[in-house]
């Protein structure tokens, strides 16, 4: 009785789970996670703007508390890979569902973001974990030895002066824009927040937040390119 009563708990939630709609929660609940992570990573990126100093000083922070920074990463690593995997399972329903493949498809109310999903999810993964080896371990930096979040400024700008990796990362950025922008707006729908009065709205926050990512990742490599922060 004991037993039965203690995965009572557990075999609900794995039940609503295996739901579409169970999927479909907690991909807009890592989302929102990530979104969150996205946004604040964006704000302190734009601090290189402020100076050597400043930056430095705010990368010192960040690693101030070890606790604190380990408790985020894992945090941030379980929202990708529960993302991910409720992702491709509803990839793969959905392809269940729909066996026989169409003779001419042409889209209707779906957007491009929305078609692009999911490739640009899986370009998107390559990108983090470079940009992880790049400037988080330094093992595809140009400099070497790499000098760490010490010099983080230094490291910013030693590693966008490579005008390839500089131009990946706007790719990237721009991927990332059209994802955020469909998985903004499909958030809050399958949060339950979206209303017909409140629709035009709601898309043009996606539409803003997608945006003003893009804008703002983009802007240090370009900075550096251009000769703006050196």
């Amino acid at each position: 009785m004991s037993t039965a009563t203690l995965n009572t708990p557990s075999r609900s939630l794995l039940g609503f789970y295996s739901t579409t709609l169970g999927k479909k929660l907690v991909m807009a609940i890592t989302g929102f996670i990530l979104v969150g992570f996205v946004v604040g990573h964006m704000a302190g990126n734009l601090q290189v703007f402020l100076g050597k100093e400043v930056f430095n000083r705010y990368a010192a922070l960040l690693h101030s508390s070890a606790g604190l920074l380990w408790t985020i990463r894992l945090v941030l690593l379980a929202s990708v890979v529960m993302h991910i995997v409720s992702a491709v399972q509803l990839a793969l329903l959905d392809k269940k569902a729909r066996p026989q493949r169409y003779v001419k498809w042409k889209s209707t109310k779906s957007t491009y973001a929305s078609r692009t999903m999911y490739w640009s999810g899986p370009i998107l993964f390559v990108f983090i974990v470079y940009h992880l080896q790049h400037l988080t371990t330094g093992r595809l930096h140009p400099t070497q030895p790499f000098p760490g979040y010490h010099m983080a400024y230094e490291n910013v700008v030693a590693g966008f002066q490579v005008v390839p990796v500089s131009l990946f990362y706007i790719f990237a950025m721009v991927l990332l824009c059209l994802h955020l922008y469909h998985g903004v707006w499909s958030m809050f729908q399958t949060l339950g927040i979206a209303h017909p009065r409140y629709t035009p709205l709601l898309r043009n926050l996606a539409v803003a937040i997608a945006f003003a990512v893009l804008a703002g990742f983009s802007s240090v490599p370009l900075a550096v390119m251009l000769g703006f922060v050196r």
